[in-house]
Protein backbone atom coordinates (compact mmCIF):
# COMPACT_ATOMS: atom_id res chain seq x y z
CA UNK A 1 0.00 0.00 0.00
CA UNK A 2 3.01 2.32 1.06
CA UNK A 3 4.08 1.75 -3.17
CA UNK A 4 0.89 2.76 -4.03
CA UNK A 5 0.67 5.96 -1.83
CA UNK A 6 4.17 7.17 -3.38
CA UNK A 7 3.08 6.00 -6.67
CA UNK A 8 0.08 8.59 -6.55
CA UNK A 9 1.64 11.24 -4.46
CA UNK A 10 4.75 11.27 -7.74
CA UNK A 11 2.10 11.60 -10.02
CA UNK A 12 0.56 14.59 -8.79
CA UNK A 13 3.32 16.36 -8.31
CA UNK A 14 4.15 15.41 -11.89
CA UNK A 15 1.13 16.91 -12.94
CA UNK A 16 1.38 20.31 -10.44
CA UNK A 17 5.14 20.85 -11.74
CA UNK A 18 6.42 20.17 -8.34
CA UNK A 19 9.43 17.89 -7.31
CA UNK A 20 8.38 14.51 -6.16
CA UNK A 21 9.00 13.40 -2.30
CA UNK A 22 12.63 11.82 -3.66
CA UNK A 23 13.83 14.80 -4.73
CA UNK A 24 15.65 13.84 -7.48
CA UNK A 25 16.63 17.48 -8.84
CA UNK A 26 16.31 19.42 -11.85
CA UNK A 27 17.58 17.60 -14.77
CA UNK A 28 20.31 19.69 -16.67
CA UNK A 29 19.93 20.13 -20.60
CA UNK A 30 22.24 20.95 -23.34
CA UNK A 31 20.70 24.73 -23.31
CA UNK A 32 21.89 24.99 -19.62
CA UNK A 33 25.31 23.51 -19.50
CA UNK A 34 28.17 26.70 -19.03
CA UNK A 35 30.01 27.64 -22.57
CA UNK A 36 33.76 27.31 -21.95
CA UNK A 37 36.09 29.87 -23.49
CA UNK A 38 37.74 28.72 -26.84
CA UNK A 39 41.32 27.76 -26.53
CA UNK A 40 43.58 30.24 -27.81
CA UNK A 41 45.39 29.13 -30.86
CA UNK A 42 49.10 29.39 -31.79
CA UNK A 43 48.69 31.89 -34.56
CA UNK A 44 46.11 34.41 -32.49
CA UNK A 45 48.95 34.30 -29.61
CA UNK A 46 52.16 34.95 -31.98
CA UNK A 47 49.84 38.44 -33.36
CA UNK A 48 49.60 39.48 -29.99
CA UNK A 49 52.83 39.10 -29.50
CA UNK A 50 53.82 40.75 -32.44
CA UNK A 51 51.42 43.85 -31.63
CA UNK A 52 52.91 43.63 -28.13
CA UNK A 53 56.54 44.25 -29.57
CA UNK A 54 55.40 46.87 -32.33
CA UNK A 55 54.11 49.19 -29.51
CA UNK A 56 56.97 48.46 -27.10
CA UNK A 57 59.55 49.32 -30.12
CA UNK A 58 56.83 52.74 -30.67
CA UNK A 59 56.92 53.58 -26.77
CA UNK A 60 60.80 53.45 -27.22
CA UNK A 61 61.20 55.58 -30.19
CA UNK A 62 59.11 58.25 -28.36
CA UNK A 63 60.83 58.07 -25.50
CA UNK A 64 64.39 58.14 -26.95
CA UNK A 65 62.82 61.30 -29.47
CA UNK A 66 61.99 63.45 -26.16
CA UNK A 67 65.17 62.37 -24.28
CA UNK A 68 67.50 63.84 -27.29
CA UNK A 69 65.28 67.12 -27.80
CA UNK A 70 65.43 67.58 -24.37
CA UNK A 71 68.99 66.99 -24.21
CA UNK A 72 69.20 69.50 -27.67
CA UNK A 73 67.33 72.19 -25.46
CA UNK A 74 69.68 71.79 -22.84
CA UNK A 75 72.92 72.29 -24.82
CA UNK A 76 71.49 75.17 -26.49
CA UNK A 77 69.92 77.20 -23.18
CA UNK A 78 74.23 76.49 -22.33
CA UNK A 79 75.35 77.34 -25.38
CA UNK A 80 73.01 81.02 -25.37
CA UNK A 81 74.07 81.59 -21.57
CA UNK A 82 77.84 81.70 -22.91
CA UNK A 83 77.58 83.24 -25.84
CA UNK A 84 74.84 85.84 -23.76
CA UNK A 85 78.09 86.59 -21.19
CA UNK A 86 80.54 87.14 -24.30
CA UNK A 87 78.25 89.25 -25.90
CA UNK A 88 77.89 91.74 -23.19
CA UNK A 89 81.06 91.46 -22.38
CA UNK A 90 82.24 92.63 -25.94
CA UNK A 91 79.26 95.54 -25.99
CA UNK A 92 80.47 97.09 -22.80
CA UNK A 93 84.19 97.32 -24.06
CA UNK A 94 82.68 98.95 -27.31
CA UNK A 95 80.09 101.21 -25.04
CA UNK A 96 83.27 102.44 -23.33
CA UNK A 97 85.28 103.20 -26.50
CA UNK A 98 82.46 105.27 -28.23
CA UNK A 99 81.94 107.29 -24.98
CA UNK A 100 85.76 108.10 -24.60
CA UNK A 101 85.33 109.49 -28.37
CA UNK A 102 82.49 111.67 -27.62
CA UNK A 103 79.27 109.71 -28.43
CA UNK A 104 76.19 110.33 -26.46
CA UNK A 105 74.69 108.21 -23.62
CA UNK A 106 71.55 108.02 -25.13
CA UNK A 107 72.83 106.87 -28.21
CA UNK A 108 74.42 103.59 -27.16
CA UNK A 109 70.80 102.77 -25.04
CA UNK A 110 67.82 100.66 -27.05
CA UNK A 111 65.58 102.34 -27.74
CA UNK A 112 61.18 100.97 -26.91
CA UNK A 113 60.52 99.68 -30.13
CA UNK A 114 64.37 98.26 -30.61
CA UNK A 115 63.67 96.31 -27.61
CA UNK A 116 60.46 95.04 -28.57
CA UNK A 117 61.29 93.79 -31.58
CA UNK A 118 63.96 91.95 -30.00
CA UNK A 119 61.83 90.63 -27.21
CA UNK A 120 59.59 89.38 -29.86
CA UNK A 121 62.18 87.73 -31.67
CA UNK A 122 63.27 85.66 -28.30
CA UNK A 123 59.94 83.88 -28.05
CA UNK A 124 60.84 80.88 -30.38
CA UNK A 125 63.27 79.30 -27.63
CA UNK A 126 66.58 78.45 -26.71
CA UNK A 127 67.54 77.83 -30.55
CA UNK A 128 65.83 80.87 -31.75
CA UNK A 129 68.02 82.93 -29.11
CA UNK A 130 71.34 81.52 -29.65
CA UNK A 131 70.77 82.44 -33.16
CA UNK A 132 70.14 85.98 -32.51
CA UNK A 133 72.76 86.11 -30.28
CA UNK A 134 75.30 84.78 -32.95
CA UNK A 135 74.17 87.12 -35.45
CA UNK A 136 74.51 90.16 -32.67
CA UNK A 137 77.75 88.84 -31.73
CA UNK A 138 78.90 89.13 -35.85
CA UNK A 139 77.87 93.21 -36.02
CA UNK A 140 79.76 93.26 -32.47
CA UNK A 141 82.94 91.74 -34.34
CA UNK A 142 81.72 94.01 -37.51
CA UNK A 143 82.36 97.36 -35.21
CA UNK A 144 84.99 96.11 -33.65
CA UNK A 145 86.74 95.60 -37.27
CA UNK A 146 85.24 99.37 -38.30
CA UNK A 147 86.69 101.13 -34.92
CA UNK A 148 90.47 99.49 -35.87
CA UNK A 149 89.87 100.62 -39.42
CA UNK A 150 89.24 103.86 -38.75
CA UNK A 151 92.46 103.91 -36.25
CA UNK A 152 94.53 101.35 -37.02
CA UNK A 153 97.72 102.62 -34.71
CA UNK A 154 95.97 102.86 -32.05
CA UNK A 155 96.37 100.12 -29.98
CA UNK A 156 93.39 100.65 -27.68
CA UNK A 157 91.64 99.36 -30.62
CA UNK A 158 93.61 96.19 -31.40
CA UNK A 159 92.70 92.76 -30.04
CA UNK A 160 93.74 91.65 -26.67
CA UNK A 161 96.67 89.63 -27.54
CA UNK A 162 98.65 91.72 -30.38
CA UNK A 163 97.84 95.01 -27.85
CA UNK A 164 98.76 93.31 -24.32
CA UNK A 165 102.47 92.01 -26.64
CA UNK A 166 103.53 95.69 -27.03
CA UNK A 167 103.90 95.26 -23.23
CA UNK A 168 104.58 92.00 -22.31
CA UNK A 169 106.88 91.27 -25.30
CA UNK A 170 110.19 94.28 -24.39
CA UNK A 171 109.96 93.27 -20.97
CA UNK A 172 110.15 89.29 -21.49
CA UNK A 173 113.51 90.68 -23.65
CA UNK A 174 115.08 92.39 -21.09
CA UNK A 175 116.43 89.99 -19.22
CA UNK A 176 117.69 87.62 -21.94
CA UNK A 177 119.10 90.08 -23.65
CA UNK A 178 121.25 91.45 -21.09
CA UNK A 179 122.18 87.77 -20.72
CA UNK A 180 123.82 87.65 -24.17
CA UNK A 181 125.63 90.71 -23.86
CA UNK A 182 127.30 90.33 -20.58
CA UNK A 183 128.49 86.74 -22.19
CA UNK A 184 129.65 88.04 -25.40
CA UNK A 185 131.63 91.05 -23.25
CA UNK A 186 133.15 88.37 -20.63
CA UNK A 187 133.05 84.85 -22.59
CA UNK A 188 132.22 81.58 -20.53
CA UNK A 189 133.42 83.10 -16.90
CA UNK A 190 131.97 84.00 -13.47
CA UNK A 191 129.98 86.90 -15.03
CA UNK A 192 128.41 85.01 -17.60
CA UNK A 193 127.12 82.19 -14.86
CA UNK A 194 126.13 84.90 -12.66
CA UNK A 195 123.99 86.30 -15.24
CA UNK A 196 122.23 83.05 -15.61
CA UNK A 197 121.35 82.61 -12.25
CA UNK A 198 120.35 85.67 -11.61
CA UNK A 199 118.42 85.41 -15.10
CA UNK A 200 115.92 82.02 -13.58
CA UNK A 201 113.85 84.34 -11.57
CA UNK A 202 113.26 87.25 -14.11
CA UNK A 203 110.57 85.48 -16.21
CA UNK A 204 108.30 85.67 -13.27
CA UNK A 205 109.49 89.78 -12.53
CA UNK A 206 108.19 90.18 -16.16
CA UNK A 207 105.06 88.86 -16.21
CA UNK A 208 104.22 90.74 -12.94
CA UNK A 209 105.15 93.90 -14.13
CA UNK A 210 103.59 92.96 -17.75
CA UNK A 211 100.43 92.40 -15.98
CA UNK A 212 100.43 95.73 -14.34
CA UNK A 213 101.07 97.34 -17.24
CA UNK A 214 98.42 96.43 -19.27
CA UNK A 215 96.01 96.75 -16.25
CA UNK A 216 97.57 100.34 -16.71
CA UNK A 217 97.83 100.96 -20.03
CA UNK A 218 94.80 99.35 -21.24
CA UNK A 219 91.70 99.69 -19.37
CA UNK A 220 88.57 97.74 -19.98
CA UNK A 221 84.79 99.38 -19.35
CA UNK A 222 84.17 101.66 -16.17
CA UNK A 223 84.08 99.58 -13.43
CA UNK A 224 85.55 96.65 -14.51
CA UNK A 225 89.23 94.31 -15.25
CA UNK A 226 90.81 94.77 -19.03
CA UNK A 227 91.66 91.55 -20.51
CA UNK A 228 94.93 90.82 -19.71
CA UNK A 229 95.55 87.55 -21.29
CA UNK A 230 97.41 85.96 -18.77
CA UNK A 231 98.07 83.01 -20.51
CA UNK A 232 99.56 84.40 -23.22
CA UNK A 233 101.36 86.73 -21.17
CA UNK A 234 102.87 84.26 -19.38
CA UNK A 235 103.98 82.17 -22.39
CA UNK A 236 105.79 85.55 -23.85
CA UNK A 237 107.93 85.91 -20.73
CA UNK A 238 108.97 82.56 -20.47
CA UNK A 239 109.92 81.47 -23.69
CA UNK A 240 112.41 83.74 -24.80
CA UNK A 241 113.95 83.12 -21.42
CA UNK A 242 114.13 79.48 -21.67
CA UNK A 243 115.92 80.03 -24.53
CA UNK A 244 118.70 82.12 -24.18
CA UNK A 245 119.01 80.12 -20.95
CA UNK A 246 119.27 76.65 -22.68
CA UNK A 247 121.83 78.66 -25.45
CA UNK A 248 124.03 80.02 -22.80
CA UNK A 249 124.09 77.13 -20.54
CA UNK A 250 125.38 74.66 -23.34
CA UNK A 251 128.06 77.66 -24.68
CA UNK A 252 129.03 77.45 -20.61
CA UNK A 253 129.53 73.85 -20.79
CA UNK A 254 131.46 73.60 -24.15
CA UNK A 255 133.43 76.48 -23.23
Amino acid sequence: MSGDTRTSTAGAAARDGRPGPSGPGRQRTPGNRESAPPAATPEAALAAWQDYLAAARQLDGVRRAAASAAGEQARSVQAAREELTEVRTQLAVQQARLRERGVPAISLVPSPPELTEATRSMAGGPATVLAALRVARGRADAADAALVARHPLRPASWAARPRNLLVYGPLALVVPVIQVLVYVATGPGPASVAALICGLPMPAVAFVAGWVGVGRLFRGRPGGRPDRTSRFGALVCLVPAVLVTAGLLLALLSG
